[in-house]
């Protein structure tokens, strides 16, 4: 097959969706497949089959490139690919920014099958991210860009205030615009199931499987990973690593929070966090403020080879999301390796590899902390969760997971030929 992906986040950004993106490219290309890769970026990448979409000098996305005007792609990619109906087989679109809007026009102009996955809670993020004073006009504002590109492709879908979801107008829009973009597709892609409900309930009418965020399996047969132990009597503390982005909606000073509870009670912890973010001053600032800097070290962005080697002397991973439904690819890669994860929110009980990790009784600090200081006082568990993890792995691996998304991809390349 000749697949043809659009994603408005790939290169200059670290974080869940780029590295599922790069996992899908290396496992499809292994089994013979052809796979192009279409994304805003500033620097040419080294990756082959990747083609840098016009991007905008300014303007961004937490930090990612963003793509120009959809109409500006669209020609972009014309002119690149004037033959672009017969090069590829199929379109897939990860995200709903301006190279995921061209990528729907695109299809539809061409009549070409169309794959739509949708990653997370765009809701969430407006309701996060953006300024009290702003949430209204800023959902408002992305709604109607995206409706303008996308109007006349799928049936309009309004959306009312409630108390399920959507309890304010610019969670609304937002929802309007995540059921536009699903509805556009001929099937849609969640990495969870809890996820599919939630676009189901809003109005998606569209064919929705689950597959999850595969893990590469080059990370898996590199090194030779060991169970992670922790003994009572040890003096080695209790080691937690953090490989998000440090931002809002990661919640980095919540759990910082927690930590400043679990060091009233011992010191016998370190926590690593590698990655950058909006957050990363503040989080920096709360450990210094909190004294805390002995048993944190904050390490920025690096290398995803340099993160690999953190991992192996971890005891535990974190992830501090609550009302994402994201599926935390960085957890995934961490159990694949035998590193269990501590948690809050409870729909990442359907992701998080049976036995490996262990939630938190509810997302506030304080019980963030409580689940800790119980780890610390019964360390045993640690290699539990660990070997837990090495038996369950295989379902994370990206080569586990490609069968399922080939069987997506055939369903619509039958559709269209029937």
């Amino acid at each position: 097959m000749r697949i043809a992906i659009f994603t408005d986040l790939y290169l200059e950004v670290a974080g869940g969706i780029p590295s599922s993106i790069s996992a899908q490219k290396q496992e499809l290309e292994k089994i013979g497949h052809e796979v192009t890769v279409f994304c805003p970026g500033k620097k040419m990448p080294s990756e082959k089959n990747v083609i840098l979409l016009p991007t905008a000098k300014f303007l961004k996305i937490n930090g990612a490139p963003l793509a120009r005007w959809p109409k500006i792609v669209v020609k972009y990619v014309e002119e690149k690919f004037p033959n672009f109906q017969t090069d590829f087989d199929l379109i897939h679109v990860h995200y709903e920014a301006g190279a995921s809007i061209a990528a729907i026009m695109l299809a539809k102009k061409y009549k070409m099958p169309l794959v739509q996955t949708m990653h997370g809670r765009e809701d969430m993020a407006i309701a996060v991210n953006v300024p009290h004073p702003f949430k209204t006009l800023a959902g408002f504002v992305l709604n109607k860009i995206h409706k303008h590109y996308l109007a006349g492709f799928t049936e309009e879908v309004k959306i009312k205030k409630d108390d399920y979801l959507a309890p304010t107008i610019a969670q609304t829009k937002m929802w309007e615009l995540m059921v536009r973009e699903a509805n556009c597709a001929d099937e849609v892609i969640t990495p969870s199931e809890h996820f599919a409900d939630k676009l189901r309930h809003y109005g998606v009418t569209k064919p929705i499987t689950a597959v999850s965020n595969g893990v590469s399996d080059e990370i898996v047969s590199k090194t030779n990973w060991k169970v992670r132990k922790l003994s009572k009597d040890s003096d080695e503390p209790l080691k937690i690593i953090w490989t998000s982005r440090l931002s809002k909606e990661k919640r980095i000073l919540e759990f910082l929070e927690a930590l400043k509870i679990v060091k009233e009670k011992t010191d016998k912890f370190f926590f690593t966090a590698l990655g950058d973010g909006n957050e990363l001053g503040f989080a920096m600032k709360f450990a210094e403020d909190n004294k805390m800097q002995d048993n944190c070290d904050f390490k920025g962005a690096i290398p995803h080879e340099e993160v690999l080697k953190y991992l192996e002397t971890q005891h535990l991973s974190i992830i501090n999301s609550y009302g994402f439904d994201t599926q935390g690819l960085t957890i995934l890669e961490a159990a694949a390796v035998g590193l269990p994860v501590i948690y809050c929110d409870k729909d990442m009980d359907q992701v998080v590899l049976e036995n490996g990790g262990l939630r938190a009784e509810d997302e506030t600090p304080e019980k963030m902390a409580e689940l800790i200081l119980d780890i610390i006082e019964h360390p045993a568990i640690i290699e539990e969760m660990s070997k837990a993890c090495f038996k369950n792995r295989n379902i994370v691996l990206q080569s586990t997971q490609i069968k399922n998304l080939l069987k997506i991809y055939k369903k619509v390349l039958d559709k269209s030929t029937s």
